[in-house]
Parts: structure tokens; C-alpha cells; sequence
């Protein structure tokens, strides 16, 4: 009798059908877009009374000679209330995240909402071009110190200083250009004024290891006594010498310069304006495509394993806090050479704050943070064109308007964000 080996059955294994989790519903999203919804309703109610009435856009260009644009009130608002309604529902259906293409149109629509309300009943002509100009100069010293924010934080240093760094840059500026009668001389004392305080973070946080939030905020206090005491005791006193206005010139880019609307807002600046463009977009390359961002990011995320393949984690937070320093006081000479002014004290007026703002709000990225520093820049001079034509809005809101946007938008857009994982912790060779 013979018998045969039993032979293994293997159990049949039914694929594995890959399931896509559900996202979570972003609720910060719906009530920024139901908030948009119910302020578009608000103007269409406070302009429905009358008869069609309308507002004009006035372009202000010097090219192709193109009219300025005229806008039916009503019809206007009830379109951009219909484009908020249905985004505000796409939103709610997709349970995710929506592109950025989609916040931008939301946005624009709210902001065209507004400007209806504010001068459809006045019959004022708003002032496009200087709006978008007035925009883009207050958002130049937030964009550089979001930059100074980001080459700190991704490498590990949290930056609460910027503030300081773009009050000293505006001081040094005004300083040696007075004394020089020369801007160019002025725009090369900022960056070295914000280097200097950088360095002292760089003494106290890298070196010492002193608490970084409390070394910042001690800076930011240093630096704000000593430009104030030396303001009341020498610049007061020797205007002329010591505090005499100074100016960048204005470099039209040939051709750019004269495209309807962008050509005098983009190509019509002072070479402060130009370096912010060269800036970003360096920078947004270095970190994300060189191997002095990857190292970066690396410090900033896991020392420990930067420093076992040879990266000198300490010495390389010590050059960005540095370089970042220098690029806070660049952006701090807007303040007083870039927009000819003399320097005041404190003149920097809470922007370094909001630039740490806007570079959360980015989330930690060149680009991102340029946008943030826009938003913030737009609704603040929003407010201030609004209130030049007369507008309802009571004055103290619309002084209110930027920071509550940038509230708004952190809390509501961006939902949770993540900083680099070694974010403010001090690294000491060989204990991780």
C-alpha cells in the first residue's frame, strides 16, 4: 500500500483593497467662508434700498491707455455672495483640504465685496494701483523678517528678536546715512546692525544655552531702550547731523515698469524691493533644492543625525542666525531709508511679531510666508484706502482689520501646523 505525502494547502489570501481614509472635515475653513458669506449678505442688504448704483476702479495706467472700470453695485455683490456660497459648499463637501487657487478667488471675492460696500453709495474712484503699491511696501519689512524667521526656525533657533534686529537696522540706516548724506551708505550699515544682534542671540542661545524665547524677548527690550535713549539724547538734538531724511532712488525697470497696474507696483521700486525678490526666491531654492538646505532642515529636524554624518550642527545654527540677523535689519532700513523717512522711536511698531505670524502661517516656507506678509499688508492699507473715501466702517474696526485677517487666517486656513522638531532646543555634542 503506498502512501503520498500530504500536500501543504496554502491558504488563498484575498488582496487587500486599499481604502482611502477619510479626511477629516477642516470646520476652520467652512466658518472662514460662512463668515465671508454673511459679510457679502450684509453689503447686498445695505445697498438693495436704491437704485443700481456703481463704484469705479481706477487703474491709473500709463500704458495701452486702457478706461477705468466701472462696477454695478448690486449686481456685484450678489455674484460674489453666490461665489462665496458655493465655495463655502465645496469646502464642507470635500471634508479635506481645498486648493489654494480656491482661498485666493474666496478671498478676492470678499475683498471686491467690501470695496462695492464701501464706495458704491460715495460714488468714489478706488485707487487700484495705489492700493496694490501701498500693499506691497507696508508687507517688504514682514517678508524680510519672515525670511530672518525661517533661516532661524529651520535650523533649530527660535527667532523671537526679529523685532529688535528691524528696529537696529532702521536705526543704523538713518544713523550713517545722515552722517554720510549718502542712502547707499545706509543700506549696507542695516544688514551688519541685525548681524550684531543676531550674534548676541547666537552668545546667549547657542553658546550659553540660555532659554531662546527669553533671550529674544530680553533683545527685543535692549534693543528698543537703546535706540530710544540715544534717540532723545542725539538724534533729537542733531537732526540734521545725526537724523536727516535720506532716500533710496527709484529704479524703474525698463518696459516692465510701464504694463497697466502691475508695472508700477512690481518694476517701479527701490532696490530694497528688488533684493526681497531675489531673496525669496534664492532662498526658497537653497532650502528646498541645495545641500545647505538639506542640512538645514536636518539641524532643525534631528541633530543628533546630522551631527553622525559629519554636519557641524552648532556651527551651522551660528551662520543662520547670523545671516538671518542680517536680513531682519536689511528689511529694517525700509522703515527709514527705504521710505525717507528719519528714524523714530519705535519704529518698527510690532512687525517683527507679525512677520513670526506670517512665517507660521506659511508654515515655515519662503513662499508661503510671502503670501501671509501680502495678506497682512493688503488689509492694512485696505483700511487705510477705505477710510480716505469714506467709508461706514467705523475707524476703529477698520484699524482692527489686518490683525483680525491674520487671526482669521491662522486659526480658521491653516489649521494645525507642525515646527521643526528641534525648534528651540540647545545642542551639545554627543548628548543628543
Amino acid at each position: 500500500m503506498s502512501t503520498t505525502p500530504d500536500t501543504p494547502v496554502t491558504p488563498s489570501v484575498e488582496p487587500a483593497v486599499a481604502t482611502r481614509p477619510t479626511a477629516k472635515p477642516r470646520w476652520g475653513i467652512v466658518a472662514v467662508y460662512a463668515l465671508g458669506l454673511a459679510l457679502a449678505l450684509l453689503c447686498l442688504f445695505s445697498t438693495a434700498g436704491g437704485a443700481e448704483t456703481g463704484f469705479r476702479l481706477d487703474s491709473a495706467n500709463t500704458w495701452l491707455k486702457l478706461p477705468d472700470v466701472t462696477v454695478p453695485a448690486r449686481t456685484t455683490v450678489v455674484g460674489l455672495t453666490v461665489v462665496l456660497a458655493v465655495v463655502a459648499a465645496w469646502v464642507a463637501s470635500r471634508r479635506g483640504h481645498a486648493p489654494a487657487w480656491l482661498h485666493a478667488l474666496g478671498g478676492l471675492a470678499f475683498i471686491l465685496a467690501m470695496l462695492v460696500w464701501a464706495a458704491a453709495d460715495t460714488d468714489s474712484v478706488v485707487p487700484v494701483v495705489s492700493l496694490l503699491a501701498g500693499a506691497l511696501a507696508l508687507s517688504v519689512p514682514l517678508i524680510f523678517g519672515a525670511m530672518s524667521g525661517i533661516l532661524c526656525e529651520r535650523s533649530g533657533v527660535i527667532n523671537i528678536a526679529i523685532e529688535g534686529q528691524l528696529l537696529f537696522g532702521a536705526f543704523a540706516a538713518a544713523v550713517v546715512a545722515s552722517l554720510a548724506a549718502n542712502a547707499w551708505l545706509g543700506l549696507l550699515a542695516a544688514p551688519v546692525a541685525g548681524a550684531l544682534v543676531g550674534a548676541l542671540l547666537v552668545l546667549f542661545a547657542v553658546v550659553f544655552r540660555v532659554d531662546q524665547i527669553i533671550v529674544g524677548v530680553v533683545l527685543n527690550t535692549l534693543v528698543l531702550g537703546l535706540t530710544g535713549f540715544l534717540f532723545s539724547t542725539i538724534l533729537s538734538q542733531e537732526k540734521e547731523t545725526w537724523n536727516s531724511r535720506q532716500e533710496l532712488p527709484e529704479l524703474p525697470i525698463p518696459v516692465l515698469s510701464q504694463i497697466p497696474v502691475i508695472g508700477p507696483v512690481l518694476f517701479n521700486q527701490t532696490i530694497l524691493v528688488y533684493l526681497m525678490y531675489v531673496l525669496v526666491a534664492l532662498l526658497h531654492v537653497m532650502l528646498f533644492r541645495s545641500t545647505w538646505g538639506l542640512r538645514t532642515r536636518a539641524v532643525g529636524e534631528h541633530p543628533k543625525a546630522a551631527d553622525t554624518v559629519g554636519v557641524d550642527v552648532n556651527r551651522l545654527r551660528v551662520q543662520n542666525v547670523l545671516l538671518g540677523g542680517a536680513v531682519a535689519g536689511l528689511g529694517g532700513a525700509f522703515f527709514t531709508i527705504g521710505a525717507g523717512l528719519a528714524f523714530g522711536r519705535d519704529m518698527s511698531a510690532g512687525n517683527g511679531f507679525i512677520a513670526l505670524a506670517a512665517m507660521i502661517l506659511g508654515r515655515w516656507s519662503p513662499k508661503g510666508a510671502v503670501v501671509a506678509a501680502l495678506l497682512f499688508g493688503f488689509t492694512k492699507n485696505l483700511g487705510n484706502v477705505l477710510s480716505s473715501i469714506g467709508s461706514p466702517m467705523p475707524t476703529d474696526l477698520l484699524l482692527m482689520l489686518p490683525y483680525l485677517v491674520t487671526i482669521v487666517a491662522v486659526a480658521g486656513l491653516v489649521g494645525r501646523v507642525r515646527p521643526p522638531a528641534a525648534e528651540g532646543k540647545a545642542y551639545v555634542k554627543g548628548r543628543g
